[in-house]
């Protein structure tokens, strides 16, 4: 089924290019010597871009796609299934300002993790919800945060860790998409209902993120 949000795309100039210079193969782009990189995948990237750029000590983020099996490939491909990538957000962070572990609280408190292979009003396996470890210690806490919530909740939790390998960035139009275009995106984040259904699930802890920036403290 077609995404709300691949129509709206149609407005968007559809010139941008996946650069495979760009690409992460088996690891992450370069980053500063003390900074970090994490990768997470919550349905629409640029919902997700968004969360993780309220957070103080996060300094980029960047859309893109893993978890599949077809090299480079576009947008159209990804969201039109059979390359088995998610949609996903790499977040470079300062570890001295927020840890793994917040971003983490973060990443689940803009999720719906009861939504299998869909999240909100996008379906399909590209929109599914997933943690992708850049390493031993990532994985052990990944999975020890979802051990957590499925120990909150009682229901299934369709949101899996999974194995990394390659990271590739979306198309130049698809970064800082809800900065570049701010009333299409809050059009397509209101109309795909974000917000009532993190409320619904996380109550007043939706979001994960305090107005200054800070994680906020779960129950």
């Amino acid at each position: 089924m077609p995404s709300h949000r691949f129509a709206l795309s149609t407005f968007s100039t559809l010139a941008g290019a996946v650069l495979a210079g760009g690409m992460l193969l088996g690891t992450v782009q370069a980053v500063a010597a003390d900074n970090q990189q994490a990768v997470f995948a919550g349905g629409c990237f640029w919902c997700v871009e968004e969360a993780f750029d309220k957070v103080q000590g996060v300094i980029s983020t960047t859309s893109g796609f893993t978890g599949g099996h077809t090299d480079n490939p576009s947008y159209e491909q990804v969201t039109g299934g059979n390359t088995g990538h998610a949609e996903a957000v790499e977040v470079e962070y300062d570890p001295e300002r927020v840890s793994y572990d917040e971003l983490l609280q973060v990443f689940w408190r803009n999720i719906d993790p009861f939504a299998e292979n869909r999240q909100f009003c996008d379906r399909g396996d590209s929109y599914r919800s997933a943690i992708f470890p850049l390493n031993d210690e990532q994985r052990t806490r990944a999975e020890s945060s979802l051990d957590a919530v499925r120990e909150r909740f009682d229901q299934n939790v369709a949101t899996r860790v999974e194995d990394f390998s390659v990271f590739y960035p979306a198309e130049d139009y698809h970064q800082n998409y809800y900065k570049k275009n701010p009333l299409r995106y809050r059009f397509y984040k209101s109309a795909c209902g974000r917000v009532e259904r993190l409320e619904e699930i996380w109550g007043d802890e939706a979001g994960g993120v305090s107005a200054d920036g800070q994680v906020a403290v779960s129950r």
